[in-house]
C-alpha cells in the first residue's frame, strides 16, 4: 500500500452520501485498527443518540485509493463498528452480510454493475440552476456531440481520476434529458460496485464544483424531461469473468440460466418493497412515470413486468444476465445490493417463476389490458412503497429489523416534510382558483 500524506476515513449515512474524517498519515494505522471515531447521533440513520458509544470506521485495507482532486490524500472504505462489533445499521456492513449469504446459498459471488446517469447544472443570477451545456432546446438530446463537447473536460477529468482509482470506465454519452450524462464503468462483485459508485459520486462531485458545475444525482429535477437512473446489471459466478446466470440453451432465448430466473422471480415477487429502497425519495416517484417527457419516453418502469430488450420493463435482459431499471441515482448502492439480493435468494430458494416476459411498449397498455395480462403496478408514492417495505418479511428479515425501522423513521419524516409543503406551484393554481 502506496503512503498518503493524508487518509479519508470514509462511509455512507443511510441515504448513501459519504461521510468521512481526514486523517494524517502518520497516523493511518488508527483507521485499520479500532477505526475512526464519530458521534454517531450526528450521522443519518444510524440509530444512535446523543449519549451513546463512538461510531468507528474500521477501514478496509484493499479498498485505499487516490483522491486525485485532494493531492497527496486516499480514500478508505470503512465498516462502522459500535461496542467493538459490525455495526446493524450501517450500510457497508449490512452489503456485506447479504453478499456472504448469496455465497453461502449458491456457492457463487455475486456481480454487480450500475450505471450513474446525472445532471450538469450550473447556478443563475436569480438564485436557481439551469443546465451546465447551455441552451439545449433539442426534443431528443441523447448522444448529442455538440453538448457532450462542450462539457468534456469535466467529463475527462472525471474518467482521469476514476482510472487512477482502478475504476475503468468504458463509455461515457449525453442522456435524455438536457443536462443529462452518463458513465458506465465495468462491473465487479457487489461490494467493489457498490464502493465505486461511492467513489464515483465523490469524484464527479468535487471535479464538477472546480469546473463550476453542480453534478446533481437529483432523480428527476425538471418536470418535462426524464430522470435519472441507476440501472442495475447483475449476474453471479465463482469468479470474474464466469457467469452462471448464462445459459446459451435457454429455450426461450434469453440466454438465462434456471438459477438466473429463479433470482428474476425474486426480484418480481418483491418488486413493492424493492421500490422503496431503489427509489429512496419523495422526487423519486416523478420519474417512475409512462408520459410526460418531451423526448417521448421517461425510459423508467412504472409497471413490475420483464422483457427482452425491453426498457420499459421492470428488469431488462441484454443477453446472459439481469437489468434491473427501477433503482435511480439517489439510492444507496449498499442497500440497493442487499435488497436486490435478498429478493434474488428467496426466488432462487422457493424456484419461484418470474412468468412471460412482456416486449410490448407497457407505456401504451391501458389499466384494462395490464390487469388482463396480470401485470402489476410499482408504488406510486414513497408513502406507498414504504407501506410494502414494512410488510415484506423477506427483506425485513434480511436487511434487518432494526435498519429497516430506522429507514422507515427517516423516510417517513422525509415524506412528512416535502408532502405536507405547500409548493409555489399548488399556491398559484389553487390560491384563487375555486
Amino acid at each position: 500500500m502506496a503512503d498518503f500524506d493524508y487518509y479519508l476515513a470514509q462511509f455512507v449515512d443511510i441515504h448513501g452520501r459519504p461521510k468521512a474524517k481526514l486523517v494524517p498519515g502518520k497516523h493511518k494505522e488508527m483507521i485499520f485498527g479500532a477505526g475512526a471515531g464519530f458521534a454517531g447521533f450526528a450521522i443519518a440513520g444510524m440509530g444512535m443518540g446523543p449519549h451513546g458509544q463512538e461510531f468507528m470506521a474500521v477501514g478496509d485495507r484493499d479498498s485505499v485509493r487516490p483522491v486525485s482532486w485532494m493531492p497527496s490524500t486516499a480514500s478508505v472504505s470503512c465498516d462502522g463498528h459500535v461496542d467493538g462489533k459490525p455495526h446493524v445499521l450501517d450500510s457497508r456492513v449490512v452489503a456485506k452480510k447479504a453478499l456472504a449469504a448469496f455465497r453461502e446459498a449458491t456457492g457463487l459471488e455475486f456481480f454487480s454493475g450500475l450505471e450513474p446517469e446525472f445532471f450538469l447544472l450550473k447556478a443563475t443570477a436569480t438564485g436557481g440552476y439551469e443546465v451546465a451545456t447551455g441552451s439545449e432546446s433539442l426534443d431528443k438530446p441523447c448522444y448529442d456531440f455538440r453538448h457532450l463537447s462542450s462539457v468534456s473536460d469535466f467529463l475527462m477529468e472525471l474518467r482521469a481520476a476514476l482510472e487512477g482509482a482502478g475504476i475503468d470506465v468504458y463509455q461515457i454519452d449525453h442522456e435524455d434529458a438536457n443536462g443529462q450524462f452518463e458513465m458506465n464503468f465495468t462491473y465487479a462483485d457487489g461490494l467493489r460496485t457498490a464502493d465505486n459508485l461511492t467513489y464515483f459520486k465523490m469524484a464527479a462531485t468535487a471535479i464538477a464544483k472546480k469546473h463550476g458545475m453542480l453534478c446533481s444525482f437529483m432523480p428527476k429535477p425538471f418536470a418535462e424531461r426524464s430522470g435519472s437512473g441507476l440501472h442495475m446489471h447483475m449476474s453471479a459466478g465463482k469468479k470474474f469473468g464466469e457467469n452462471a446466470f448464462e445459459d446459451k440453451a435457454d429455450p426461450r432465448g434469453m440466454d438465462l440460466s434456471p438459477l438466473a430466473y429463479h433470482f428474476l422471480g425474486g426480484l418480481m415477487a418483491h418488486a413493492p418493497g424493492l421500490t422503496a429502497i431503489a427509489a429512496p425519495c419523495v422526487n423519486s416517484y416523478k420519474r417512475l412515470v409512462s408520459r410526460g417527457s418531451r423526448s417521448g419516453a421517461t425510459w423508467a418502469p412504472v409497471n413490475i413486468a420483464w422483457g427482452d430488450n425491453n426498457r420499459t420493463a421492470f428488469v431488462r435482459i441484454p443477453g446472459g444476465r439481469l437489468e434491473l431499471r427501477l433503482p435511480d441515482a439517489a439510492s444507496n448502492p449498499y442497500l440497493l445490493t442487499a435488497a436486490v439480493i435478498y429478493a434474488g435468494l428467496d426466488g432462487i430458494r422457493r424456484e419461484l417463476s418470474p412468468g412471460e416476459p412482456r416486449n410490448d411498449n407497457l407505456y401504451q397498455l391501458t389499466a384494462v389490458e395490464l390487469a388482463q395480462k396480470g401485470i402489476g403496478r410499482l408504488p406510486a408514492s414513497l408513502p406507498e412503497a414504504l407501506d410494502e417495505l414494512k410488510k415484506n418479511a423477506v427483506l425485513t428479515q434480511g436487511l434487518g429489523e432494526a435498519l429497516v425501522r430506522e429507514f422507515l423513521d427517516v423516510k417517513n419524516a422525509e415524506c412528512d416534510e416535502l408532502l405536507l409543503n405547500v409548493s409555489p406551484a399548488e399556491f398559484r393554481r389553487y390560491v384563487d382558483f375555486f
